[in-house]
């Protein structure tokens, strides 16, 4: 049980529950906008189809993470706040980790494979979108918004898995997604942004200066509430969906109020206790207000 922990903390598997619910409402809207519950295909089948759609976007995240932690353990490694993680403190072997991204890489070829055709074909493109963000900190200061798009893909993810067709529905969730991602990720680099800069590591911070990033951030969760508010509209949401997104604007507001001024002690706690909320409210709202509407 310790080692599978180990890994577990390796990929803040915790973490997922940023992608995950968004991707689940791109999948209940997609069921409603095809009629496919009440037609013909059996609930049951809709459940397994949701299933295999998780373990793909579950097994990737993990096997982009895992290949996170390789590629930079050296740079962990000379980073205090990072030197503690799994591969630079020798609590995973970089055999082990190495092993560990290939079985979850294989976990989620096989998971595509097994949706449907054309989410398949589209897997090593997403595959490349997600692993390729561990090199572009080390190149552009926009790495963000590339960590953004990557985990953005989830929405759409689960709509291909659905119905095959591309759709401005999960784009706007997908964006929305991208930019929820980017802000926070430009939060939690402020952190480092000393240290990115001496290592000759691109970042907003260490680019910038913190002060810009915070603003940045801001203008990035904006953009994420204006995307939601679009797909909101696409879909025809009413108003407990309305209240959800009044909810993840104020705890944005919150989010950008704990770390005003540069407060930078503070980014953990407005990451984990307050972030970490904003994809579950969104889910938890939206699915209400899809079961109201059709009560």
């Amino acid at each position: 049980m310790k080692a599978i922990a180990d890994y577990l903390r390796m990929i803040k598997f915790s973490h997922t529950i940023f992608a995950l619910p968004l991707a689940g409402i791109a999948f209940v809207q997609g069921i409603d906008r095809s009629g496919l519950l009440f037609a013909s295909r059996p609930s049951l089948d809709l459940v397994a189809l949701a299933a295999k759609a998780a373990l793909a976007m579950a097994a990737l995240r993990s096997a982009a993470m895992g290949f996170n932690r390789i590629v930079d353990r050296h740079i962990d490694a000379r980073n205090p706040r990072t030197a503690g993680r799994e591969i630079p403190s020798g609590v995973v072997g970089l055999r082990q980790a190495q092993i560990f991204t290939l079985l979850a890489l294989a976990v989620y070829f096989v998971a595509a494979w097994s949706i449907n055709a054309l989410c398949f074909a589209l897997s090593p493109l997403a595959a490349a979108a997600v692993l390729g963000y561990s090199y572009a900190k080390r190149f552009t200061w926009l790495c963000h918004f590339a960590l953004g798009a990557a985990i953005g893909l989830a929405p759409m993810g689960a709509w291909l898995a659905l119905l095959e067709q591309f759709d401005w529905l999960p784009l706007a969730w997908s964006l929305g997604l991208m930019f929820y991602i980017a802000g926070f990720d430009i939060l939690y680099a402020c952190q480092d942004a000393d240290f990115d800069r001496g290592e000759g590591l691109h970042s907003l911070p260490s680019r910038f200066g913190v002060a810009a990033a915070l603003g940045v951030a801001r203008l990035a969760h904006l953009a994420a509430l204006g995307f939601f508010c679009l797909a909101g509209l696409l879909a025809g949401a009413g108003w407990v969906f309305g209240l959800g997104v009044a909810l993840v604007a104020a705890l944005f507001s919150l989010e950008h109020w704990m770390v005003r001024g540069g407060r930078l002690h503070r980014i953990p706690a407005a990451f984990f206790q307050v972030n970490s909320v904003v994809s579950l409210a969104l889910f938890v709202f939206a699915l209400a207000d899809w079961w109201l509407q059709r009560s």
